[in-house]
């Protein structure tokens, strides 16, 4: 159990705190106000002088993730600073996998939040990026981070070893005659030592990054 300091006064951040650290552990779908109050060692209607309900209390999870996410300064190079934001984002969403189905449907966003977007469309207007190029470049990065650590956080393998385990399993099943392009691909890449799925993000994210540029120098 996730117990916090007894003497240490009840607020937001710590209430926040502890449900961000209830979801990393149990997952999204074990966090109620009441399982979370017995984490805090107090009774769940304390938790309403700091959270208004139990959406109040998702925005402000969320919210607490994106202030996990490093920015660049706006004005900087802003190829740079989109690929270190992005790999960043990432990261934060491997350690709260429950935050992917959440970063894009709050309605309520909080200050982290809002800071985080203005921050990127300040950073791609500076960089001499249109409106319409701003939201290109947004949402085609963030499609992608979103997208790949979905798929990294449904994979029935977490580790290299389990990821070895599974794709023989599944080579067991495949015939040379039957399936060639297949079989070629798992013997030759997924079933190799040392292999990551994970390793294949910053290539992605170059493909997105310099198809952006690209544009960027024809607009």
């Amino acid at each position: 159990m996730i117990r916090g300091n007894g003497r240490a006064p009840l607020s937001r951040e710590r209430v926040l705190r502890a449900a961000v650290a209830l979801a990393d552990a149990h997952g999204i779908d074990s966090l109620t106000m009441r399982r979370l109050g017995e984490e805090l060692s107090v009774e769940a209607m304390s938790l309403y002088k700091h959270v208004a309900n139990k959406s109040d209390l998702l925005d402000g999870m969320t919210d607490a993730v994106f202030g996990e996410i490093e920015l660049p300064e706006i004005g900087s190079e802003w190829r740079t600073a989109m690929r270190d934001r992005a790999i960043s984002a990432r990261a934060a969403l491997n350690r709260h996998p429950w935050a992917i189905a959440l970063v894009s449907s709050r309605t309520a966003p909080g200050p982290a939040t809002l800071h985080h977007h203005d921050t990127v469309i300040g950073t791609l207007r500076a960089a001499g990026f249109s409106i319409e190029l701003t939201a290109h470049a947004f949402s085609a990065i963030d499609s992608y981070v979103y997208g790949f650590a979905l798929q990294e956080a449904t994979l029935p393998f977490d580790t290299a070893e389990e990821a070895a385990d599974v794709g023989k399993q599944m080579f067991d099943r495949m015939t040379a005659e039957r399936y060639p392009h297949l079989t070629e691909f798992a013997a030759g890449h997924v079933l190799q030592p040392g292999y990551e799925y994970g390793a294949e993000f910053e290539y992605g994210l170059d493909l997105v990054l310099d198809g952006l540029e690209r544009d960027l120098r024809s607009a």
